[in-house]
């Protein structure tokens, strides 16, 4: 029988979703709880990797087992052994054939800035210490939408066969007066790529950047024309469509 958890993650403590030689993962302590508690070696396989830092508000794993459980009782049992940044919002049963990575139709990432000295932002968005043109980003986002193939933010020396994504939303939104988020959909997204597209937007937000030579950043292909990798902090999985 193959099972869906669905679940999210403080990512701070952790080096990603994906086990690591060095450091912990929320792989590692989803499976060690789903082990524990089905009394056998349980593999989980997550909906997509997230790095060092990042967290989830809504991510998705499957895994097998022969045991019969009550699902409800499941999340229950799970909350009560995983650790206080990682919290489960549902178990279910589903087809054999249904992947949580490759059943994905999209996800969706949302990255947040602030400005001013904010306490109660400090652990999950980013101070922003120079005036940015959103209306200029919002453009540069449209034009991410008319491409396909996204190897200037790909982080160098990635294990992924293509660079070719999907992007259908690609804008910023205001929540407050002094915060906004970054939202980006897309079928797939490649290592360490939302957070190189926030910063090389962010150039064309600082008037450091044209949209014509934004354009060329795309379209060369290269890692170093884009603009630097956001710290991991402000960036979080919102959710994974099927």
């Amino acid at each position: 029988m193959r099972y869906f958890v669905w679940f999210g993650y403080d990512g701070t403590r952790y080096h990603g979703w994906q086990y690591q030689p060095n450091g912990i993962t929320v792989q590692e302590e989803l499976e060690r709880a789903l082990s524990l508690l089905l009394r056998e070696d349980i593999h989980v396989t997550g909906a997509g990797r997230t790095d060092t830092g990042v967290h989830a508000r809504q991510m998705a794993a499957h895994f097998d087992t022969e045991v019969v459980f009550d699902c409800v009782h499941m999340v229950k049992r799970l909350n009560g052994v995983l650790p206080y940044d990682i919290g489960v919002s549902k178990v279910e049963a589903v087809a054999a054939d249904k992947h949580a990575r490759f059943s994905a139709t999209a996800r969706t990432y949302h990255y947040y800035i602030h400005y001013g000295k904010n306490p109660f932002c400090q652990q999950f968005s980013l101070q922003m210490h120079y005036q940015l043109d959103f209306g200029l980003m919002n453009q540069a986002g449209a034009i991410l939408m008319e491409y396909d193939d996204f190897g200037s933010f790909c982080k160098t020396g990635s294990d992924v066969k293509t660079t070719l994504c999907k992007v259908t939303h690609a804008q910023w939104h205001q929540t407050a007066p002094d915060e906004w988020y970054f939202e980006i959909r897309a079928n797939r997204f490649l290592r360490n790529m939302v957070r190189a597209v926030v910063g090389t937007i962010i150039e064309v937000g600082r008037g450091r950047m044209t949209l014509e030579e934004f354009r060329r950043v795309i379209e060369s292909g290269h890692r170093t024309q884009a603009g630097e990798s956001m710290p991991a902090k402000a960036l979080f999985l919102e959710r994974v469509e099927y």
